[in-house]
């Protein structure tokens, strides 16, 4: 698929919340994530070591294939199930997670759901325990966001809850074209050119004078394929892309603000929540 404008350059690695804001979101370094996940482990073993204990003091007299089935439901009790449990409770955390301030999340910057923790759990038992740690070691250490295997499987992202988020702030709206902008469609406008040209609106004021005005028509250039009507002639490009990514955050910011006020009037309250 061809990338008009290039604006996939732009817009670097930044997580895009539902408003298309880009958010420079503090990955958990591949370090933090090997100590997080060698507590996970020790307390995986000692609960695998605690449950061989017990089957072998409450199992005396019976049959090997009974104790086999039990060392069997043991172990997916301590590699799958308590860890999926675990992380689903705490939406996105583990006892590894919480001692070096780690969250995980949906690529989207959302909560994860059972769903996500059975995948990692699943992938996990194979890349950390199976084979040793190896394939998330190199993952991480290759991917850019220290994605495991696991995170690519289930689209989920390890963040550091100690370090600050840093949000671009917004354009603001011309008053020149905000009547043309209340009335123009840009439903199409994907989410990854809207956040290159709030990176671009944030750093242009450090850019050359040649760079700025080249990145500025290119983008606007790529921009107003995804606009209709055109806006109204004469004014810079930057002015221009100011305006409709204004506009793009009111109408988002009005759209999850009608969803969350419908989520609370068909959904009980989040007891995680309160």
């Amino acid at each position: 698929m061809s990338d008009p404008g290039g604006y996939r350059s732009y817009a670097g690695d930044d997580m895009i919340t539902g408003e298309g804001v880009a958010v420079e979101v503090p990955v958990a370094s591949v370090a933090a994530r090997m100590a997080s996940g060698a507590i996970d482990v020790v307390v995986t073993l000692v609960v695998l070591i605690a449950g061989v204990f017990a089957i072998g003091f409450v199992a005396g007299g019976v049959s090997d294939a009974v104790i086999g089935i039990l060392f069997i439901g043991l172990s997916v009790l301590a590699f799958i199930v308590l860890p999926t449990a675990v992380e689903t409770l705490t939406r996105g955390r583990s006892l590894g997670r919480m001692a070096l301030g780690l969250r995980t999340l949906r690529d989207d910057g959302g909560p994860t759901t059972f769903r996500h923790a059975l995948v990692r759990g699943l992938v996990g038992y194979v890349e950390i325990y199976l084979l040793l740690g190896v394939p998330a070691v190199i993952a991480s250490m290759v991917h850019p966001r220290a994605k495991r295997l696991g995170d690519m499987a289930a689209g989920t992202i390890v963040i550091s809850q100690r370090a600050a988020l840093r949000l671009t702030p917004p354009p603001p709206m011309p008053p020149a074209l905000m009547p043309w902008a209340l009335s123009a469609d840009i439903a199409a406008l994907p989410s990854g050119l809207t956040v290159a040209i709030r990176q671009f609106l944030a750093r242009a004021p450090g850019l050359s004078p040649a760079s700025r005005h080249t990145l500025g028509v290119d983008l606007l250039a790529s921009t107003l394929a995804y606009v209709a009507p055109q806006p109204p002639p004469g004014f810079h490009p930057e002015v221009v892309l100011s305006a409709i990514v204004a506009q793009r955050r009111r109408r988002d910011l009005d759209r999850l603000w009608r969803e969350e006020q419908l989520r609370g009037r068909v959904l009980p309250a989040d007891p995680l929540t309160r």
